[in-house]
């Protein structure tokens, strides 16, 4: 059983992640953010549920599992790693420039020039030069995944292989954490595989049906995901209950089967496209945007309503970026990364032999001389 329908409920569901994260900075975060003092203390009594809000990007991986697998399948490796360039490329230059304005124009945030310039690459995390902003620590482990997955593609991508990956890849895990082996965790990120796993998993049920093996890798994701997160919570995001975080990635992996298996089909609104179109630019720019706007308007405007303000000028700014940069620079920039991959296939090809011209035999030549 093959589906390609677009699953709307998906987009929906992005956008609650990221409306989980924007709630988690601005009423839930126990840090220094964009408020003067931390948020969770700011908002107490809201603060004590959308200090989970974090959560969002533990759906966030899941999702990505699931619709990265879904976009890979059928591709070509070249054609998949444009698509990835073309899809994160273009919104996240754009939040790399606006944290270095606001760093020079107001003196606020992390987005000096010399950060900003490494942050353009994506790769300031190896090469310890630090976030323009703290959010874009996700897009490391992401990229982490879209190497692992572009290997897969390399290699063919089938329902066995998908298969063997994910057991590879999970063993390897738990053998990297076991063995503290550094070089091993880099590469394959124990602490957030189980997330990826459940939702390649999840679109492998939704792709060709359920069956108990499938069911068993979204058990055992389940299992170590709710391990990791209940880690993470101590050192990380204090003041959580580690009861309360294991429902929630609970509640995570419960409603990606929900999507797995059709029930959220009701949901597919094309409407929903547009929240989806948001989530990427929104979650890049949210935290940025909020330094400068909070520093002008509050406390002379009453939390309440700062709140509101930012909220909607970051979904304000996040559509600004996707209608007038993200897709115009990804519809130039489609086609020439498409043609320099038809030009790479091109001169990859094997150069025509030339064919020789048959040599007179010794019987031909001694004939030719009496001659």
């Amino acid at each position: 059983m093959i589906r390609t329908q677009r699953l709307t409920e998906l987009d929906l569901l992005r956008f609650v992640a990221a409306l989980a994260v924007l709630l988690f900075h601005f009423t839930g975060f126990g840090g220094a953010g964009p408020w003067p003092g931390p948020s969770r203390e700011l908002f107490q009594g809201v603060g004590h549920v959308t200090r989970y809000g974090y959560l969002g990007v533990d759906l966030f991986f899941v999702i990505s599992g699931f619709v990265i697998l879904m976009s890979a399948w059928g591709r070509s490796l070249g054609d998949f790693a444009v698509s990835r360039v073309v899809r994160l490329m273009p919104a996240y230059w754009a939040a790399v420039l606006i944290g270095a304005v606001i760093f020079m124009v107001f003196r606020l945030g992390q987005g000096s020039p010399a950060r900003a310039l490494s942050n353009l690459t994506m790769l300031q995390a190896p090469l310890g030069t630090g976030n323009v902003d703290p959010v874009f620590w996700t897009l490391w482990v992401e990229l982490h995944f879209y190497v692992l997955m572009a290997v897969l593609v390399g290699v063919g991508l089938t329902y066995r292989r998908c298969v063997l990956f994910m057991t590879a890849w999970l063993f390897l895990g738990l053998y990297a954490d076991e063995g503290h082996n550094k070089l091993l965790q880099i590469l394959v990120l124990p602490t957030w595989n189980s997330y990826f796993i459940a939702g390649m998993a999840l679109y492998l049920i939704y792709r060709f049906g359920p069956n108990l093996l499938l069911w068993g890798f979204v058990a055992v994701s389940w299992l170590l995901a709710m391990h990791w997160s209940a880690w993470r919570a101590g050192p990380v995001f204090s003041g959580v209950d580690d009861t309360v975080v294991r429902i929630g990635v609970t509640c995570v992996i419960l409603v990606m089967i929900l999507v797995a298996t059709g029930r959220l089909r009701r949901l597919r609104w094309r409407g929903f496209t547009l929240l989806g179109t948001l989530t990427y630019p929104l979650y890049l720019t949210h935290s940025q945007i909020a330094l400068p706007l909070l520093r002008a308007i509050y406390p002379r405007m009453d939390k309440w309503g700062a709140l509101a303000v930012v909220m909607a000028c970051s979904l304000a700014v996040a559509y600004v970026l996707q209608r007038w940069v993200e897709r115009p620079v990804a519809t130039w920039l489609k086609p020439r990364l498409r043609a320099a991959l038809a030009r790479v296939r091109a001169l990859d090809a094997p150069a025509p032999t030339a064919i020789a011209a048959p040599q007179p035999t010794e019987e031909l030549a001694g004939t030719a001389q009496h001659r």
